[in-house]
């Protein structure tokens, strides 16, 4: 067994003390070779967590002798002379990150998320771990590990070890429910007041939808580990049985916008609990935590559930279809704000998230897997839906998935997905994956047409902003600063002005904060002032009729759908129409 032990001396300077405890055998060879994690699973991006770690020390535990070693790479470490020794590492990790992915420290809690702090030792990833918690008196844990003894956790392996965050506070709140013998635990952290019996109403309800969706659990008990902030924020990690969310400001968690987030980011990472920590693509078993694990498949593991964690809220009573529709519209407004989705495919953008995919990068150069493969999927949900009279639909081919692969263990590939989703189609869906996943093909007019199956439609309303829907560039006002931060492909905006000039007059009239109605003349045409990298220049904006940027594309329900179309929206929605 491997041993770690968590401390802190001070926690006003956010450093954690990490002890690693192991024996070598002595048949062991003359090195070992230690390894921190890169990356953690549910954010696909190197971070390097090592540049967080300070003073590594090597000691032989029982004489205290010290151990040669040296740093091979950025993040690995190699010990010399260990085999016959019981070996202790140890060394300083800086928690001062708050979001669901990080690891904080202050006087009030010891949040970890361990895939950040803790070594392993090349070859022994299979070995069981225990981690010891020096805590002050009163402090609980929070955490879906097994508990063996006062501050004590129990993992069977480095995975579950690292896949298992905590947060240790005598300040903790939490309840209980249970769906199908099934307990889950709503954990919350921060000077907030929850209204109980609401949530533990509305997390029951979505629970209990998921489960009878995919006929099963992966895991026997499941956390909700909540850090309620005192400042606005938004983030969740998923975890094999629990989940981190990151949310504020607290005095308004139980307001109508901050609690609609709340359900919103609690329903998407439960559903993570199936799809991506149970059925996972065949590149993630086993994880390798040294370099990218690229996959082709992000758009099933983010936008799957991007498009479920709203749905299923709707389709379990706790959304109103108007208010599931608020949330559709904004993932529409997040997708049609990127002209990038005319130049990269769901596909690609999965393989891209290792180098961009969690920044806004150049203009116009990546598409959403999240908000893209959220419209993908209801495109696919409806289509299933239509082509077999509401008798099978994308639930279907999750269920599939998890039976055939998330049940077995095994990883399913690009071909498995496409296999599982013409069957469940009854038809080759082959043109679907071509125009839509692999290609950049645009989604208006078939989201438009199998939205009328349900009684709905896309509705498109041009930009009331003259900058943006007549001329096509956004601008920011900094310091009273006029910027461009947009500018939309072939637009007039796109033959005249460049990101980052700062515009200063329209037509000879200075702009300060009057940009839109200096544009809304009624002109074809203006003269604009700007300053470019320091340089006064004139140029002119040059309206192309007819031509619009920046649309509003909404859903909405038909004013005149049929009686059949709305007994169809109640099938899909499991509401009235």
């Amino acid at each position: 067994m491997i041993h770690y032990y968590v401390s802190f001396a001070n926690p006003l300077t956010f450093y954690v003390q990490v002890q690693m405890t192991f024996e070598v055998p002595t048949t062991a060879s003359e090195s070992l070779e230690l390894q921190l994690p890169a990356w953690r699973p549910g954010r696909y991006e190197l971070q390097n967590f090592a540049q967080k770690v300070q003073h590594v020390t090597v000691q032989d535990a029982a004489s205290g002798e010290n151990l040669a070693f040296q740093k091979t790479t950025k993040d690995r470490w190699q010990v010399a002379g260990a085999a016959g020794r019981t070996v202790q590492v140890s060394y300083n990790f800086y928690a001062h990150q708050m979001d669901a992915g990080g690891s904080w420290l202050d006087e009030s809690q010891l949040y970890l998320n361990g895939v950040q702090c803790f070594m392993y030792i090349e070859g022994r990833r299979e070995e069981a771990c225990q981690l010891t918690l020096a805590l002050p008196d009163g402090w609980q844990i929070a955490c879906g590990m097994p508990q063996s003894g006062p501050n004590t956790l129990q993992a069977k392996n480095f995975d579950e070890l690292v896949e298992c965050p905590l947060i240790a506070s005598s300040t903790l709140q939490h309840r209980e429910y249970q769906v199908e013998g099934i307990p889950f635990y709503i954990w919350m952290q921060g000077e907030c007041a929850p209204d109980w019996s609401r949530i533990v109403r509305d997390f029951t309800a979505f629970t209990a939808e998921q489960l009878a969706l995919f006929g099963g659990f992966p895991v026997a008990d499941y956390h909700f580990l909540n850090q309620i902030l005192p400042y606005k924020h938004y983030h969740g990690v998923e975890h094999t049985n629990s989940t981190v969310i990151t949310l504020g400001p607290a005095e308004l968690l139980m307001t109508d916008g901050l609690y609609k987030e709340f359900l919103g980011v609690s329903c998407h990472e439960l559903f993570h609990t199936w799809n991506i920590k149970s059925i996972r693509p065949a590149e993630m078993l086993p994880y390798d935590y040294t370099r990218e694990n690229y996959f082709r498949t992000c758009y099933i593991a983010e936008g799957v559930t991007t498009y479920y964690g709203e749905y299923l809220l709707a389709r379990s009573g706790v959304r109103t279809a108007t208010q599931y529709f608020e949330e559709l519209n904004t993932v529409l407004r997040k997708h049609y704000d990127d002209y990038g989705r005319f130049n990269l495919s769901l596909a690609d953008a999965s393989m891209d998230l290792w180098l961009d995919g969690y920044k806004a990068g150049v203009p116009d150069r990546k598409v959403s897997v999240y908000h893209k493969g959220a419209l993908v999927a209801l495109l696919l949900d409806l289509t299933i839906r239509r082509l077999s009279h509401h008798q099978r639909s994308l639930d279907d081919v999750m269920r599939r998935l998890w039976q055939e692969f998330g049940q077995a263990g095994v990883g399913y590939t690009e071909q498995d997905y496409m296999r599982i989703v013409s069957e469940v189609a009854g038809q080759p869906m082959q043109r679907y994956f071509d125009q839509f996943v692999y290609g950049t093909a645009s989604l208006e007019e078939p989201l438009n047409k199998i939205l009328g199956f349900v009684g709905c439609r896309l509705a498109i309303r041009e930009n009331a902003s003259a900058s943006e829907g007549i001329f096509g560039f956004r601008a920011t006002v900094k310091s009273e600063r006029t910027e461009v931060a947009a500018i939309a492909p072939d637009s007039p905006a796109a033959a005249a002005l460049t990101i980052d000039d700062e515009i200063i007059a329209v037509n000879g009239r200075r702009v300060v904060m009057n940009l839109q109605t200096l544009l809304s003349a009624g002109a074809e045409q203006y003269e604009l002032s700007v300053f470019r990298q320091n340089r006064l220049v004139a140029v002119t904006l040059v309206a192309k009729a007819e031509q619009r940027f920046w649309q509003k594309i909404t859903v909405e329900k038909l004013p005149d759908a049929s009686p059949e179309q709305q007994a169809s929206f109640q099938q899909w929605l499991k509401q009235a129409f």
